[in-house]
């Protein structure tokens, strides 16, 4: 198992993304600790990952409180022994579907805020406790339009693009102590519901149905087709576990070619 004796945090636990992320590291061997605001669907994640066998605690946490992040990093550390991989997978709030020139500054500016705090706030937190042991795997989350405009995204492909510029620089900066740091940029998973209400807003822009989009979206990959939440989430055990110890400040492209790197 790619994950076996592996501590992980997967802030964002019980939401689509997290939940997929959880049962990947799981069937891989991690031990899992899911934080989030919400309990019943970090219980409901939790329930799935322990039918499986695999020991996985829920803590009740707000990534955008600085105090309840620190608290729980420590107790994950006394409680584990260490933190090796850490994953921030919260949602951001809703931005996508207007011009930005139609836009209100704050439907453009909050999700990026939110990003950029809980971002720094967990990937610090971690990237603390992680120098003090010499190793560790910090990662995050971006989607395609981070490094390609589309219109009526808002400040979607903008707040990517911040959470990219912001894990280049840990990575820098962690990297002599042993500490990777690096993004999996997708291309929106259609089974994802967040991420089908949006396409079906953006169908209904363009004019076309839901089927017709998401037909267009993927005609634009060299696959010819989606990544899937499963594709994303195995993409991440990759990243997380012993046989990517050479990559770190990098964007993972897990997006089935859409974006050529």
């Amino acid at each position: 198992m790619l994950l076996e004796n592996k501590v992980a945090v997967i802030y964002g636990g019980g939401g689509a993304v997290g939940g997929a992320v959880a049962r990947a590291f799981a069937r891989e061997g991690a031990q899992l600790f899911l934080a989030g605001r919400t309990l019943m669907p970090l219980e409901a994640v939790a329930g799935d990952v322990s039918t499986a066998g695999s020991p996985v605690d829920v803590a009740q946490v707000d990534a955008l409180d600085a105090d309840a992040v620190e608290r729980h990093a420590a107790r994950v550390v006394a409680e584990a022994g260490r933190l090796d991989v850490s994953f921030n997978l919260i949602g951001y709030g809703e931005t996508q579907g207007a011009p930005l020139l139609e836009m209100a500054r704050e439907r453009f500016v909050g999700p990026i805020s939110t990003a950029m705090e809980a971002h720094f706030i967990t990937a610090t937190t971690a990237g603390r406790q992680m120098v003090e042991a010499g190793s560790g795997v910090i990662l995050a989350l971006t989607a395609q339009a981070a490094r390609v405009p589309y219109v009526n995204t808002g400040g979607f492909g903008v707040t990517g693009a911040a959470i990219e510029g912001l894990c280049r620089q840990l990575a820098a900066e962690l990297g002599p102590h042993g500490v990777r740091v690096a993004c999996l940029r997708s291309g929106g998973s259609p089974d994802t519901p967040g991420v089908e209400e949006v396409w079906t807003r953006h169908a209904e822009n363009a004019g076309v149905s839901k089927a017709e989009w998401w037909a267009t979206m993927a005609e634009k990959t060299a696959l010819r087709r989606l990544p899937m939440l499963a594709d994303v989430a195995n993409a991440a055990v990759l990243l997380a576990s012993d046989h990517a110890t050479a990559i770190t400040a990098e964007v993972t492209n897990v997006t089935c070619g859409e974006l050529f790197d």
